[in-house]
This record gives structure tokens, sequence and C-alpha cells, in this order.
């Protein structure tokens, strides 16, 4: 991996001024909504972070609707006119997910939005978006550089493991209890150890709630696939009548029994 990574630990010390970072992000929170988790100017880049504890590959689509936002924000509060004759200076956006969820993924992952086109397309809009596995192990560079991040690996990830055994509330009390007394955001944990707590459990709750949408997704697809393959069966019996004792589409399921309130919709697909 290139060193670029590591930037994400060195803005702040290479512009010591802590006024010349602009913090961005936009202040939406809205459960199981779209928002991102930070963003910030610094310089003439304008970086957005998101922490994902499930692989998405659709954050080019997200990130380019934060980024889109984040613009309009930015014209607006300089006063900036856009449709005017003089080209505008914008910052670069930087665009990262920092990914520690159980999923298997490389060390770096390039998604593109126009991996969401149809193969062949040729595109006039593309967003790149790095997405930076940050699990225990991974990114060891990155994770060298920044302690900060490090640690937060390690308290999302005992976070997990005690998930396996223990009740959610009880996995985030036991994570943040064990914190060893050398890493840098202990102090921070104790002291607003509630709301850390509150953050953490809507969190992982977010994320538990979208695997039960995902797995009554799947119910819904496999009930819905049997009703599929039962209309089919019923309308290969309505065909087979009327093709060999030369019924119509009425008298073949009238044969068969097919209720009255599905008759009107197999007549209409015969």
């Amino acid at each position: 991996m290139d060193a670029q990574p590591v930037q994400c630990c060195k803005w702040f010390l290479l512009y010591g001024d802590p006024a010349a970072i602009e913090i961005t992000t936009i202040k939406q929170v809205l459960y199981l909504g779209m928002h991102n988790d930070v963003s910030f100017l610094i310089s003439d880049e304008m970086p957005l972070y998101e922490e994902q504890s499930t692989y998405n590959p659709d954050m080019p689509l997200r990130m380019m609707q934060y980024t889109g936002n984040l613009y309009e924000k930015y014209v607006r509060e300089n006063k900036l006119n856009k449709y005017g004759s003089t080209l505008l200076q914008l910052p670069v956006p930087k665009l990262v997910t920092f990914y520690i969820g159980r999923k298997e993924i490389p060390d770096e992952v390039v998604l593109r939005l126009s991996d969401s086109f149809p193969e062949g397309s040729d595109p006039d809009i593309e967003a790149k978006v790095r997405v930076l596995n940050i699990n225990p192990g991974r990114n060891r560079k990155l994770m060298e550089a920044c302690q900060s991040l490090r640690e937060y690996s390690w308290l999302m990830d005992r976070i997990r493991i005690n998930r396996d055994t223990m009740e959610l509330e009880d996995a985030v009390d036991q994570a943040i209890s064990d914190v060893p007394e050398d890493y840098i955001m202990k102090p921070f944990l104790i002291a607003h150890q509630a709301e850390v707590k509150g953050m953490l459990l809507t969190e992982y709750d977010e994320v538990e709630q979208m695997e039960l949408f995902k797995e009554d997704g799947r119910k819904e697809g496999r009930a819905e696939g049997r009703k599929e393959m039962s209309e089919e069966k019923d309308l290969s019996g309505i065909r087979n009548l009327m093709e060999t004792l030369k019924l119509t589409a009425k008298q073949a399921m009238d044969a068969l029994k097919i209720p009255d309130d599905k008759q009107a919709k197999y007549t209409s697909m015969i």
C-alpha cells in the first residue's frame, strides 16, 4: 500500500492551526438513514470519511450524494455564483470508507460508481471510494501511523467478540471496561461512557436490524418463489387440458378446481 491512506492521520499534524480545519459534516441523524460520519475542509481538500460494520458496494453512489450536498453548502456559505461566467475553484473530494465488519475483504478495495452501470457503457460521471479494512491485523502501515484508529479497531472487534456470548449492552460495557490503561482513548471513554455506549448500541443495533431486514427479504423471496412455482404448475395443467381435451380456459380451470379469484388472473396469462 502506498502512503496515501496514512494522510487521514497526518492532516491534523500537517495543519497545526485548528482554524485551518472547517468541519463540514452533514448534520443529519436518521436511524437507518443516510448520513456521512465525518467530513472537513483542509486547505484545498475535502475528505469524507465513513465507518461501516457491513460491506456496502454502493458507497460511490452514497458518497456522491454526500459530496453534492456538501458542495451546495460550500457554494451557499461562500456566496459563490455557480451560474456565472467565472470558473469556480472547489475543494478536492477524497472519499474513504473505514470497514470493520465480519465479511472478509482485502486491505483496500476501490469501488467505482461506473461499476453500477451496464457493462460496456460510457458514463459521463464517475465517483471513486477507497474502502480500507481496519479490522485487527489488516492495513498494518495505516494502523501503525494512527494510534486512535488502531484503538478504535480494537474496541469494535472486542465488542464483536463479546457479542457472541453476551447481550449487546453487556458486550459494550465489557469492552469499554477491558480497554487497556495505556490507550489514549481510555480517559475519554471513561469520562463520556454513557454517550459512547449510546452511540455504540445504536450502531450495532442498526447493523443487526439491517440483517433482520435482509433475512425478511430472503424469506419473502422464498415465499414468492414458491407462489410462482405453484402458479406455473396450475397454468401448465390448464394448458394441457385445453390442448388434449379441447376445453376452453374456463372449462379447464373448473375441471382443475382453480378458485374463482385466480381464474381471471390465469385467463390473462394463458
